[in-house]
């Protein structure tokens, strides 16, 4: 097992983590991706490989070279964003695999974040892979077999509605929704806050040793991860609330006046989580939207309303 302070693979060079399973660490660092995508190999015969990243063809010829004469049996998605399944299809073209996800991108995507995305709200953050779209689509408890391995798929909405999380063992591949090195983006109308907080607390009913993100080093303490992220958001939500005390805001001035502790750079993102938590209150009837929902409103607490 690789200790946290000590990931640092090199990208394209494969990683043994555990018995059966290798990392193989795309070359698509920044602030969003951290290091780069982690491609997950699991297995010692038929292959399973989770999450092929990027569209980079250094990527490509990495991965088939740590596949070598391996049969890869699925190829499986967490989810759709730009940086973890457009190497699906050409994989799958040279391995003869098929792909496997909950669904097309906007498969699982709640009936607000429709109707904010009906009304032009674009996402933001790590792009969506518009055409993508699995060859079979995966349930919440479905079970995906290879020899000499098992994975149960894990609907797990929140940072896009088609998310999926992986349980093998007591392992689990939790993509984007849990990672040691930062909190998850949830970005309207992609990501939805009140699915993320309910998957955290699905995981959190899972008895799990490891998990294995998208990006990052493997999390060896998920439990203790778990509750930092939702005291986290729970704090930030606090903070949102405290802000509205004083006076309505926008989502802009409510950004400037909770993130006090992040570089201007990074405020484009972090509006886009005071956003989700706008939404998650309006929606919890805590916070009203004036003159409707949407980005540009005025944000403040329900007359009468204490969080």
């Amino acid at each position: 097992m690789i200790d946290g302070a000590a990931f640092a693979p090199v990208p394209g060079v494969p990683v043994s983590l555990t018995a059966g399973l290798r990392l193989v660490l795309a070359p698509n660092p920044s602030p969003m991706t951290f290091l780069g995508t982690n491609t997950y190999i699991l297995g010692s015969s038929d292959l399973a490989i989770i999450d092929p990243g990027p569209d980079s063809s250094a990527h490509l010829d990495a991965l088939l070279d740590a596949i070598g004469m391996q049969r890869v049996s699925h190829i499986l998605l967490t989810h759709s964003h730009l940086d973890h399944s457009p190497l699906a299809r050409p994989l799958a073209e040279k391995t003869g695999a098929s792909v496997f996800a909950f669904g097309p991108s906007h498969a699982g995507q709640s009936t607000i974040m429709q109707q904010l995305a009906s009304a032009g709200l674009a996402g933001g953050g790590e792009g969506i892979d518009k055409g993508f779209y699995p060859d079979e689509r995966l349930a919440d408890g479905d079970l995906i077999t290879g020899e000499g391995w098992q994975l149960e798929a894990l609907h797990t909405p929140g940072h896009i509605g088609n998310h999926l999380c992986f349980r093998w063992n007591d392992f689990v591949f939790t993509g984007d929704h849990v990672m040691g090195w930062a909190s998850s983006l949830v970005s309207p109308p992609d990501g939805d806050l009140t699915d993320f907080m309910a998957s955290c607390e699905k995981l959190k009913g899972i008895a799990a040793a490891t998990f294995y993100p998208g990006h990052g080093a493997p999390v060896t303490d998920p439990s203790e991860r778990l509750h930092w992220l939702i005291e986290h958001r729970k704090g930030r939500e606090a903070q949102i609330c405290d802000a509205l005390r004083e006076r309505g805001h926008t989502a802009e001035t409510l950004t400037a006046a909770v993130y006090t502790d992040v570089p201007k750079a990074m405020y484009p993102a972090a509006a886009r989580n005071v956003f989700a938590h706008l939404v998650d209150l309006v929606q919890r009837g805590i916070v009203t939207a004036s003159p409707k929902l949407a980005v540009d409103a005025v944000f403040a607490l329900e007359s009468g309303r204490e969080r």
